[in-house]
């Protein structure tokens, strides 16, 4: 399943992003009760979400500057918790201080280890901003608040979702039924570029290079805001802003191993 090195494929500044969906984020939280359930991710509460992903920037940080070259013993780090529930949103806040730093001192091309498919400093950060983007979304959804995501964003997110998803499977074990006799999935944006064509093999699955030139035995249609949200499971198959057409059992089978 080993796939060349893929840089993004637009020009999303990753590193600038992480920081405004963050203050995004913490806009949000503050002042918000950290006892309030988050439904998108059951059983956690909003002190967990924020904790989260404070910890992933934290933790990405950590490994940018020490610019690893092969996967890392141990996930320990100084996470520096906020003493009262009342710090929640400024410790989050001083994640992306310290993720900023991080980016400052390392080159996007520097060649560093990493679990997906492309081996670059770059990496980090584009995981970064989605794992933030993506619980910024959380947030919001448990606080009655109507998320909105810059379409530029989107797309890239789709992109860096499919991209990597074949190589989670230490964290996402059920990506490994992902098998198939060269079936074939499209999502397809509704509001601009984007086509990405998913092709499932004996030995795995992936982003099949010849896209818009195949015909797919299942298409899922929606703006890419929409279909970043369905990949991630935040959004269900059926909703109205989605259209599919083709091999339900397909889809069904995707969707109900691809959970990242």
């Amino acid at each position: 399943m080993s796939t060349p090195d893929r840089p993004a494929p637009s020009p999303v500044d990753h590193r600038a992003a992480v920081a405004t969906e963050t203050a995004r984020f913490v806009a949000a939280v503050k002042g918000a009760d950290p006892a309030t359930p988050v439904p998108s991710c059951p059983g956690w509460t909003l002190a967990d979400l924020i904790r989260h992903a404070g910890s992933v920037q934290r933790w990405f940080s950590v490994l940018l500057r020490g610019r690893i070259q092969e996967p890392p013993r141990s996930r320990d780090v100084d996470l520096r918790l906020p003493v009262g529930e009342d710090g929640w949103a400024d410790w989050l806040a001083d994640g992306a201080t310290e993720a900023a730093g991080a980016f400052a001192a390392t080159d996007p091309d520097t060649p560093m280890w990493a679990w997906g498919a492309d081996h670059h400093a770059r990496f980090w950060a584009r995981r970064m901003l989605f794992e933030t983007l993506v619980h910024r979304v959380d947030a919001e959804l448990a606080l009655g608040i109507r998320p909105r995501i810059d379409r530029a964003l989107a797309a890239d997110g789709v992109d860096e979702f499919l991209v990597n998803l074949p190589f989670a499977g230490l964290f996402a074990p059920k990506v490994a039924d992902l098998r198939g006799d060269g079936e074939t999935i499209r999502f397809r944006s509704t509001d601009g570029d984007g086509d990405w064509l998913i092709r499932l093999r004996p030995d795995g699955f992936g982003l099949d290079p010849a896209g818009g030139g195949v015909d797919a035995d299942a298409t899922v249609r929606g703006a890419a805001a929409d279909l970043l949200l369905l990949v991630y499971g935040r959004l269900p198959l059926d909703a109205e802003a989605l259209d599919h057409t083709g091999d339900r059992e397909l889809l069904a089978r995707w969707f109900a191993n691809s959970a990242f």
